[in-house]
């Protein structure tokens, strides 16, 4: 991709240009792209110093860490791209805890022979989330593996954060008698993904809700500092989320499906498709979990939040030995919302 003449280094080429060995053997090749793309697109103080970590200052508080690997298929699809995404999820990871995000990193694997276009428009994207999130990417790696040994490009992003003082969110405090709220209709991403994937076509597009949440974590923690649980309901949906919380928390959960929203686009193409919604992955929605007394004000916080409009209270936990989540149907009946027994959305997130 590079060709030295007598001192020159030709630039990349990002319109015709794709991805080769070399630009992951750490020779040149690998510290053009470096500087041409990475450097370019995360620019910041840290990445700037080109070592091999970041070094920065620790502010008062717990630190909270999360890593997360972003294997999506297709990499583009209505409402985002790997890119941003890989950005969201991790910063959502983090601020689940309650936790403000300090600090990204990103580790690219890239299959040979993928387009430089295509690259360029995926770490664009990861800068422009980074930067409207205020959450830098200030270290990285990159590798590349054999045409066939891959699938595009695998990303992997880790993020750093501080928890408040006097916060302290987490699945076991889960408490008969607390309220769970979901932060929008749930679903979107999943169908967003399988809509193009399958070529679905309907009135109004399905569009993934990938998106930062700390700024909603921030405004609800703020309101109610005593929120027991927070979740962002990714792979497994909604159903998973809570089935994984009530065995944490050693409790039940009753739910009232006629308060769950759903988009109707999206409870067409689960209709169509023989999904359940409540399975159906989600990146932009949390759910929170908080002592009734706490419920009106914590629904008042999040639906004054653009992230937060459409926040609903859908069910209770409850006292149960079997940790069943269970919902009272539209037509008057009650099931179980169990775990799935496989994978329902395979290459989502």
């Amino acid at each position: 991709m590079s060709e030295v003449k007598k001192g020159y280094i030709r630039p990349l080429d990002f319109k015709h240009g794709r991805i080769d060995m070399s630009h992951g053997g750490g020779g040149r090749a690998m510290a053009q792209l470096i500087d041409e793309l990475f450097l370019r697109a995360f620019d910041n103080e840290w990445l700037r110093q080109l070592n091999d970590q970041a070094c920065f200052a620790v502010t008062t508080g717990r630190m909270v860490m999360a890593t997360d690997a972003h294997v999506v298929s297709p990499l583009f699809f209505p409402g985002g791209d790997i890119g941003g995404l890989s950005v969201h999820g991790t910063i959502n990871d983090v601020a689940m805890a309650g936790a403000r995000p300090l600090y990204l990193a990103a580790s690219f694997v890239i299959e040979e022979g993928f387009p430089l276009a295509d690259l360029r428009r995926i770490v664009d994207s990861m800068a422009q989330a980074s930067q409207e999130a205020r959450v830098p990417i200030i270290t990285g790696d990159t590798k590349v593996v054999e045409q066939g040994k891959g699938d595009g490009v695998f990303i992997t992003t880790t993020g750093v954060g501080v928890v408040p003082e006097g916060v302290s969110i987490s699945g076991e405090r889960a408490r008969p008698g607390d309220r769970i709220i979901v932060s929008g209709a749930i679903g979107d991403h999943g169908m967003a993904i399988m809509s193009q994937r399958e070529n679905l076509r309907f009135d109004t597009e399905i569009v993934s809700d990938t998106a930062a949440l700390h700024g909603l974590v921030t405004a609800m923690v703020m309101a109610v500092p005593d929120i027991h649980v927070l979740r962002d309901p990714t792979r497994g949906g909604v159903a998973t989320t809570l089935n994984e919380i009530a065995r944490q928390a050693g409790v039940g959960m009753m739910l009232d499906e006629a308060a769950i929203p759903v988009n109707p686009q999206v409870a067409a193409a689960c209709e169509f498709l023989g999904l359940d919604p409540l399975y159906v992955a989600n990146e932009g929605k949390l759910v929170a979990i908080c002592a009734a007394g706490d419920a009106d004000r914590l629904l008042e916080v999040m639906r004054a939040h653009p992230l937060g409009a459409r926040a609903a209270v859908i069910g209770e936990v409850t006292e149960d030995p079997h940790h069943f989540v269970q919902m009272k149907t539209a037509f008057g009946g009650r099931r179980i919302v169990d775990w799935l027994s496989g994978e329902q959305l395979p290459r989502i997130c």
